[in-house]
C-alpha cells in the first residue's frame, strides 16, 4: 500500500510540474533541468500525505506542494556551486553550473525560489487566511531563521568540533525547517486542527533530523553511483556530522531514536497516518 500511495502522490506532482509553463530560453531550461533531475520529492509528498492524514483530498493542494520542491531544488543548485559544496554531480547527472555555467545556475536558483511564492500566492489555492499563514511559514522555513540560516551555520562550522546539540541546531534549520513547513503546509491548507498541526510538527521535526542523520551515514557508507553524487564530500570538507561526532554506530542509534520519536508523534491520527509512518521507515532505510 505504501508504494502505491507514494506513486499516486508522485504522479500528481510530476504531472503538475510538467504542466507548468516552461519556455525555451536558457533560464527556463536551467530551472527545468534541475527540477526534473530525479529527486525523491519527499517535501511535496509529505505535504500531500499530511493533508490526507487530516481528512482532506490532497489533489487540491498540489500546486502548493510543488512550490516546496521548487525551493528545495533552488537550494540544491546553490549547494553544488564551487563557493559552497563544489559538487560536479547531482542525482547522477552533471550539476546545474557544470551544464549552464555558474551565473545561470545562480539565477535559476533565484528564479525557482521566486516562482515558488508565485505558486503559493495563487488566489485559486484556497482560503486566504490559510494561504497567508502558509506563505509566511514557508518564507520563515526557507530564509534566515530556517534553511539559509542553517546553511550559513553549516559553512561556518567547517573544520570545527561541535557538540551534538550544536549539530542538531544546524540541521533543524538547514534540513528540518523546510520538512516541517511541508507537513504543516499540508495540514493548514487541508483545514487541520491546532492539535493535528502540533502532532504533524513534532513528527516532521524528528523526521528532519532523521533525514540528515541518514545523509551523514550515506556519505560515509554509500557509493557515488548509488548516491548520484560524490560520496565522502563531508569528510573532504571537514564538516561536523553525526558520524564524525558519534561514529557510525552512534549515528545509527540517533537515527533510530528520531524515527521512534516521529512515529510516536503520529499516535493521535491512528490509521489515517499509516502512510506517514511508512514514510519514516522509508527515510530510515533509504540507500540514496
Amino acid at each position: 500500500m505504501f508504494k502505491e500511495t507514494f506513486q499516486r502522490y508522485l504522479s500528481m506532482i510530476e504531472q503538475t510540474l510538467a504542466q507548468l509553463p516552461w519556455e525555451k530560453d536558457v533560464l527556463n531550461q536551467s530551472m527545468y533541468y534541475s527540477l526534473i533531475g530525479g529527486g525523491k520529492r519527499i517535501r511535496p509528498v509529505l505535504a500531500l500525505a499530511s493533508a490526507e492524514a487530516v481528512g482532506s483530498n490532497p489533489e487540491s493542494i498540489v500546486p502548493a506542494a510543488i512550490a516546496l520542491e521548487l525551493i528545495h531544488t533552488y537550494s540544491l543548485i546553490h549547494d553544488d556551486l564551487p563557493a559552497m559544496d563544489n559538487d560536479d554531480y547531482r542525482r547522477g547527472r552533471l550539476s546545474n553550473h557544470k551544464v549552464f555555467g555558474e551565473a545561470n545556475a545562480i539565477l535559476a536558483g533565484d528564479a525557482l525560489l521566486t516562482y515558488a511564492f508565485e505558486l503559493l500566492a495563487n488566489p485559486k489555492l484556497g482560503q486566504p487566511e490559510r494561504q497567508l499563514r502558509v506563505i509566511r511559514e514557508v518564507a520563515l522555513a526557507a530564509g534566515k531563521v530556517g534553511m539559509v540560516g542553517g546553511q550559513v551555520a553549516d559553512v561556518a562550522a567547517e573544520g570545527k568540533s561541535l557538540t551534538l546539540l550544536e549539530i542538531e541546531e544546524i540541521h533543524k534549520a538547514k534540513t528540518g525547517a523546510l520538512l516541517t513547513a511541508s507537513a504543516r503546509l499540508g495540514g493548514i491548507l487541508a483545514g487541520g486542527t491546532e492539535d493535528q498541526l502540533k502532532a504533524l510538527t513534532s513528527y516532521a521535526q524528528a523526521l528532519g533530523l532523521a533525514f540528515q542523520i541518514k545523509d551523514d551515514i550515506l556519505d560515509v557508507v554509500g557509493d557515488s553511483d548509488t548516491l548520484g553524487k560524490p560520496a565522502g564530500s563531508d569528510l573532504r570538507q571537514n564538516k561536523a556530522t553525526y558520524v564524525s561526532l558519534l561514529g557510525l554506530e552512534g549515528a545509527e542509534y540517533q537515527l533510530h531514536a528520531q524515527i521512534k520519536e516521529a512515529l510516536s508523534a503520529l499516535q493521535p491520527f491512528g490509521e489515517a497516518a499509516s502512510f506517514l509512518k511508512e514514510l519514516a521507515y522509508y527515510i530510515e532505510q533509504r540507500k540514496h
